[in-house]
Formats: structure tokens, sequence, C-alpha cells
């Protein structure tokens, strides 16, 4: 995805809200599909699974890498991302076996 070339201040900060709201759509879907992947898992060790997390942040800064970001920005991102996320599963995970 490029960036548009905007004409004024205004029209820049327009097209970054705009990618803020789809940013954000997107970490609530990412977030929908880790609460459904919390019933395909048998314990919250497999939840936590680090070679699992190395994997996807491996390959996020690859991504990053190739689109001129930069990786550590990126793995701070989903560091957080993914520390909360797992939170959210493990949540529903226990919430799933109680019922």
């Amino acid at each position: 995805m490029e960036a548009k070339q905007c004409q004024t201040l205004s029209e820049v900060r327009k097209e970054i809200d705009t990618l803020d709201e789809q940013i954000v759509a997107l970490i609530a879907a990412r977030n929908a599909y880790i609460k459904q992947a919390a019933k395909f898992k048998i314990s919250i060790e497999e939840i936590k699974d680090p070679s699992r997390v190395a994997q996807v942040i491996d390959r996020a800064r690859s991504r990053a890498f190739e689109k001129g970001l930069n990786p550590n920005m990126i793995t701070a991102i989903y560091e957080i991302m993914i520390d909360e996320m797992v939170e959210s599963e493990i949540l529903e995970f226990r919430n799933a076996k109680d019922l």
C-alpha cells in the first residue's frame, strides 16, 4: 500500500485517522481469531507457546524490513499485542472449560 500525496496537513491527518481506524479494526479481528483459537487448545502452556510467538514476531519483522520500517518498532508493538492477546485467549480458554 502506497501513501497518496497530500496537499495539506489537514489531508494528511485525515488519511492518518482513516488508517488508524483500519488498524484498530484489524487488531480487533485478530483478537477475535485469537479467542477462537482457545477452543482448539488443550492447555495454557499451549496458548503461551514461545515458538509460535517467535514465529509471528519473526514474520512481522521480515515484513517490516520489506516495507522500510524499523523492525525493532514492529517487534515492540507485536510483543505488547501478543502479550495482551495471550491473556485474552487464556481467559477465553478458562471460560470455555467452566461451561
